[in-house]
């Protein structure tokens, strides 16, 4: 069979038996030549079946196809963003577990130190005591002694002839009274239950904060820009030369290089440092939550910061000021007093005032910190951590 031409059935019309020749476009049919002189075609608009068939073509590519292999080529991209999702959430999932490990660990043996150090304790005091006890036993037993041997003597005394008796008898109440009188136990003699045992939990945790770290702020690891690397304990950034694979998750800052904190606030007063080192352009404040994440943020940022070798004071709210500075600041305590509505700005280093802005936030607010150099590591300062107990 091969080399034979397949033929192909084309369809007729089912009027008149004839091949369609025709296109009716008031109908958007195909018709024959017989249909064309029928009265129900003969007032139309007909034209040949192959320009119809090239016009409509023309119509399908452009209306029906490219929409579809846009709306394809749409898929294929988000498919992209879900399957890199899914690979960087296996990878958070795997760095979480680890530090979590590593934290746990931390905790474990300071709890295996701390056990061992009261256990000590305990075993020093019990010690102590039961030789203190040993010592006491055995001066008891050497009084005894003496005091069996009076009382063997007394008896003797008894027994023995009357002018031997009346001889020493006189001696015999003073042998008595040589004794040493009844010892007491001494105050303090039993283990110290209440220090080993009192409030044991809380002062282990009390002790357990002087060595760990708190953070008033943490920076929340899906809204940093594709350029920023963040510390694995969340606390510190830099920036990168090259732009990390992330997906466009919508949390996401795409055309600013910061980053938040995981925290908004929206009441109460709130205070953080941040060390921005020697980078040559950076910005901290805060952003409110529904901040533009993509493209550039247009309104809710509130800031100041460093930038063209000048010290600025920015929002969309006000113009931009220019801050005179004599020292140049490196750590910067941010502010936020929400009943009072203002956010304060002080150098640390200089304990000196930079702005403060005064605004009516009516939504959430959420720390961020932005820089555009690779000089420093920009870092929230740990603060003070402490543990309170009610006093009733």
């Amino acid at each position: 069979m091969s080399g034979e031409k397949v033929s192909v059935k084309r369809p007729v019309c089912s009027l008149h038996s004839k091949i369609f020749t025709l296109f009716c476009l008031d109908h958007e049919e195909p018709v024959c030549s017989v249909c064309e002189r029928s009265s129900k075609h003969k007032t139309h608009k007909c034209i040949p079946v192959d320009e119809a068939a090239l016009d409509r073509k023309g119509m399908l590519l452009e209306n029906g196809l490219k929409p579809l292999e846009e709306k394809l080529e749409g898929f294929m991209d988000v498919k992209h963003t879900f399957e890199q999702t899914t690979e960087l959430i296996k990878s958070q999932a795997q760095q979480i577990v680890q530090q979590i490990e590593e934290d746990f660990a931390k905790l474990h043996q300071f709890l295996r130190h701390e056990k061992a150090a009261r256990m000590a304790s305990l075993k020093e005091e019990k010690e102590e005591k039961l030789l203190r006890m040993k010592n006491k036993v055995e001066d008891m037993n050497r009084e005894m002694a003496f005091i069996l041997e009076e009382i063997g003597g007394i008896k003797r005394d008894l027994v023995s002839d009357d002018i031997s008796f009346l001889l020493t008898y006189k001696d015999t109440p003073k042998r008595a009274q040589s004794a040493r009188p009844n010892p007491e136990l001494d105050s303090g003699a039993l283990i110290d239950v209440a220090k080993h045992l009192g409030n044991l939990q809380f002062q282990v945790l009390e002790m357990m904060l002087k060595t760990v770290q708190y953070n008033p702020v943490i920076l929340d690891p899906n809204t940093a820009h594709p350029r920023l690397i963040l510390s694995d304990d969340l606390t510190s950034m830099r920036f990168s030369d090259g732009i990390r694979l992330l997906p466009d998750n919508p949390e996401r800052f795409d055309n600013y290089r910061m980053v938040l904190g995981s925290e908004g606030f929206d009441s109460g007063t709130h205070s953080w440092d941040t060390d921005v080192g020697e980078n040559t352009v950076w910005f901290v404040g805060v952003v409110s939550q529904s901040v533009q994440r993509k493209g550039p943020v247009q309104t809710g940022l509130w800031r100041v910061g460093y930038y063209n070798n000048r010290y600025w004071a920015r929002s969309q709210t006000e113009p931009q000021i220019v801050l005179t500075l004599e020292r140049k600041p490196r750590t910067i305590r941010i502010q936020l007093d929400w009943a009072r509505q203002t956010l304060s700005f002080v150098d640390l280093d200089h304990n000196t005032h930079l702005h403060m802005f005064t605004h009516n936030f009516t939504e959430k607010v959420f720390p961020y910190i932005n820089i555009g150099s690779d000089v420093y590591p920009a870092r929230i300062l740990p603060g003070k951590a402490s543990v309170t107990a009610e006093q009733r």
